[in-house]
């Protein structure tokens, strides 16, 4: 604090300090280490390192590499051509294209491969730009899959066998890609990049499958290859149209670090605003994405990062039915209730109160005062015990909306439009759930969506603050996660029923994650689209779990999950498996 502020420490940058040492008491980072600490993330590799066996493999497609050069230091051109000839994996070709580079070295060093058989090389006597010099390496391949490759990066020794192991296990797949990470100037690798499996929404919020992305070779061609005009975000485009062409189940992740950025001055690698314009020219890539498919919505770009959302545009303005369970907690319950009239922009919904064994007369009072107020506000009696999956089960039978919010009666809207920006994500056809960004009173992270095997599920970024730049720009744009929280989620009508609604044997935990994962096994996806801001004040309405009977119930509901979803809890396809199962993106240090 001293080497960096002085001192002079503004309370926000004191809070997040204090907090980093709290977790260093309770042990949080004594157990866990930050993928972007330079040290930590080295001793974490070092301690990681795979002997990879090297078996036999029945498949074995050629594959081409294509890799556009311009004016690159010799000394990193070698290393990163160096690192293809040193490939594991044998049948491999080299499509070098020269974009009329003026640099000596690079030139030079070039001449140094034109004997090698693996490696076919043209020089362009004028500069194209990187499209036009990649379209030119890709007439040259010869292989039934294209590797892309930066003229400065390196790849893992073992980055296409890798590749073909993946192939033979699947030999429909179209697309392969892997994780990443970045080699600093000293040679010393920093800043990884471990990532989900395909997730269309988290797509097309930024370009997270980059490096190292390998390709089936015909598509591309169908395509028509890179465009000009989006230099900068050349691959970005070309994967947009590619995953057009085919489907998630024939894309396939392989979750190793083998590739790695070449930070040197000037590289995206080392700062995305040397760049500045590939944002716009993304931007324009997810636009025509959009046109190709006839959806309509406004693509912007994040205020505080580098990735990009979507307000999808409303077609039809369908009903909302948003079903409140409650009993007693007048105050709190008006609250919630204030918020949702006096802020909400749109207008075609209704409120359905689940009254459930409610006695107090101020209760009563206020369901009276809003019946009379609003003709869209209705209370449905459920004398029973409390069962949250039962009583939402009840109110979707008796409401007549297209689309249903469940809310908690502890919530307060935050965004006007936030039903507009929920309902444009809930309306597309691959869309299960749809979540919001919910926040404790100080404006901190209380939901950020969920994660699995965590416990059985976790809210990520929890405690984290509101407008947080994490990695990814995870609380800034929407992304794909196995669950969200039943305190705030949307779901059409159609797809509520589809999966039969709550698991009523799921009095009160992990209903609302069941439901999730029943959409899921559905090919559905849910999105958490943080644009979307609600407080929580986290169960007020109905307590902890700190009587015997409580925690009974609670440990049956968590074994219930991890008999029924095991595999989905041991293997989050929205969470890197590198990342600890102790706290959210953060490495295991034992590990």
């Amino acid at each position: 604090m001293w080497k960096e502020y002085h001192f002079l420490v503004p309370p926000r940058v004191f809070k997040k300090n204090m907090r980093y040492a709290w977790n260093m008491i309770r042990g949080v980072n004594a157990l866990c280490a930050s993928p972007f600490d330079k040290v930590q993330y080295n001793k974490w590799l070092e301690r990681n390192v795979e002997k990879v066996e090297l078996l036999p493999l029945e498949y074995t497609p050629l594959i081409s590499v294509l890799i556009p050069v311009y004016n690159v230091d010799g000394k990193y051109l070698k290393e990163c051509v160096d690192s293809v000839l040193e490939q594991s994996y044998e049948k491999i070709e080299i499509c070098i294209v020269d974009d009329a580079s003026s640099k000596k070295e690079t030139l030079s060093t070039l001449k140094e491969y034109e004997n090698n058989e693996r490696i076919k090389i043209k020089y362009r006597n004028r500069n194209g730009h990187i499209s036009k010099a990649t379209n030119d390496a890709l007439k040259m391949a010869s292989g039934e899959y294209v590797a892309l490759m930066d003229n400065d990066d390196v790849l893992d020794k073992n980055a296409l066998y890798e590749v073909a192991k993946a192939l033979n296990e699947n030999k429909k797949i179209d697309f392969v890609y892997t994780d990443e990470d970045k080699l600093d100037i000293d040679g010393k690798y920093c800043d990884p990049n471990f990532k989900s499996d395909f997730a269309p929404d988290s797509f097309y919020s930024s370009n997270y499958i980059s490096h190292l992305g390998v390709l089936r070779k015909s598509i591309v061609l169908e395509i028509g290859g890179f465009r000009e005009g989006f230099e900068g975000a050349q691959d970005y485009d070309l994967y947009l149209r590619f995953v057009e062409k085919t489907s998630p189940s024939r894309i396939y992740h392989v979750p190793k670090v083998l590739y790695h950025w070449r930070m040197i001055p000037g590289s995206t690698a080392a700062e995305i605003s040397n760049k500045g314009y590939a944002l716009e020219r993304g931007k324009k890539a997810i636009e025509e994405s959009l046109e190709r498919r006839a959806i309509k919505g406004e693509v912007k770009i994040a205020k505080d990062c580098p990735y990009y959302y979507i307000e999808y545009a409303l077609v039809k303005k369908p009903k909302v039915s948003i079903i409140i369970p409650t009993r007693d907690l007048a105050e709190i319950t008006e609250k919630c209730l204030k918020s949702i009239y006096d802020k909400t922009t749109y207008k075609n919904y209704e409120i359905i109160i689940i009254n459930n064994k409610s006695e107090e007369k101020e209760t009563f009072e206020l369901f009276d005062r809003y019946k009379t107020e609003h003709d869209n506000f209705k209370v449905i009696d459920a004398n029973f015990e409390f069962n949250y999956a039962k009583l939402n089960n009840l109110a979707v039978k008796e409401c007549s909306g297209e689309y249903i919010i469940l809310l908690n009666n502890d919530t307060e809207v935050i965004t006007p439009n936030w039903i507009e920006l929920m309902l444009g994500y809930a309306s597309l056809g691959h869309v299960g759930v749809v979540g919001a960004k919910l926040l404790y009173p100080d404006n901190t992270v209380q939901h950020g969506g969920v994660l699995l095997g965590i416990g059985v599920a976790s809210h990520a970024f929890v405690g984290e603050f509101r407008d947080a730049v994490v990695w990814g720009g995870r609380l800034s744009v929407p992304y794909d996660y196995s669950a969200m929280t039943g305190a705030c989620m949307m779901v059409s009508r159609k797809k509520w029923q589809e999966v039969c609604g709550l698991d009523e044997k799921l009095k009160v935990a992990y209903n609302d994650i069941d439901f999730c994962l029943k959409l899921l096994e559905k090919g559905y996806y849910n999105v958490f689209v943080p644009m979307a801001e609600l407080y929580h004040y986290e169960s007020k309405s109905r307590g902890a779990d700190t009587t015997p009977e409580k925690k009974a119930r609670f440990d049956w509901e968590q074994d219930f999950m991890y008999k029924k979803w095991n595999k989905r809890i041991k293997n989050d396809e929205f969470y890197n498996p590198n990342y600890s199962r102790k706290m959210w993106y953060k490495l295991d240090k034992g590990k």
